[in-house]
């Protein structure tokens, strides 16, 4: 199996993007995962040069936030049509609401499956928090109900969420690690979805839960051809900064890296 990674935007929006691409290319990365404006115009600049350093892309859905369910809805649909155009390798969405009914949540997985239905692009869905997903035992009965569910698999979320590492929820890990598809390769904590730098020794039994978790997902999916993780340690917030100078500890363009390196020399053949 083919494992490739993907550079999370998210921290670097204000670089030149093509200056980005050049960056993520040069250190190894296969790819990018990234959300786009409906600025058609932007949106196609950015396809074109995204092509033009051999990249791959994975699209990614967050912004729909609305309350109301029928604004949310038609927001949904308009943001994945709109990421479908773009013609990535499939569309990562954080879907729904925490406090959304089931009903209201399967509305919004029945929209994304018309679109893939519509476009061939195939769209899944990330476990975080504030979604339908924020808690390992909610997660497990969604995809229960709905088996056919394929998710973005992020349990720093949930770690956060439960204040454990999930010790005591292996039966809804189990579950969640049948229906993934892609890794959102971030380490998280009893008290916040990141740590700090997952390279100290501080932070080792932490690392070693969530690695326990891909390993598991990579072998489940031995007979795939490809596997897609990015490692998607993030910027303030989730980066912490120095009380006094205001910068962040640890930079985040170099802890996604380690985090890469990590994983590519785990999985090696």
């Amino acid at each position: 199996m083919e494992i490739r990674f993907f550079c999370p935007l998210w921290g670097s929006e204000n670089l030149d993007f093509e200056i980005f691409l050049q960056k993520i290319k040069a250190a190894g990365y296969d790819g990018v995962e990234m959300s786009f404006s409906f600025d058609e115009k932007e949106r196609e600049e950015r396809i074109t040069l995204i092509k033009k350093y051999g990249l791959q892309l994975i699209a990614q859905h967050w912004e729909t936030v609305d309350a109301d369910v029928e604004t949310h809805k038609n927001n949904f649909r308009k943001r994945l049509n709109n990421l479908a155009a773009t013609k990535p390798l499939f569309i990562n969405s954080q879907t729904g609401k925490d406090y959304y009914s089931f009903a209201h949540n399967k509305e919004l997985f029945h929209i994304a499956d018309s679109i893939t239905q519509e476009t061939g692009v195939e769209i899944i869905h990330e476990t975080h928090r504030g979604k339908w997903s924020f808690a390992a035992h909610i997660t497990r009965g969604y995809l229960e109900k709905i088996p056919s569910l394929k998710i973005t698999f992020d349990a720093s979320h949930w770690c956060n969420t439960a204040e454990t590492f999930l010790e005591d929820q292996q039966a809804a890990i189990d579950v969640a690690i049948k229906a993934t598809t892609h890794i959102h390769a971030r380490v998280g904590h009893t008290e916040s979805p990141q740590v700090i730098d997952p390279a100290l020794p501080e932070w080792a039994y932490a690392l070693s839960r969530h690695v326990l978790w891909w390993d598991a997902i990579i072998a489940a999916r031995n007979n795939e051809a490809v596997t897609t993780i990015t490692p998607e340690f993030g910027a303030f917030p989730y980066l912490v900064l120095h009380p006094q100078t205001n910068q962040p500890l640890v930079a985040q363009w170099d802890i996604n890296i380690w985090m890469m390196n990590y994983l590519k020399n785990r999985y090696s053949d």
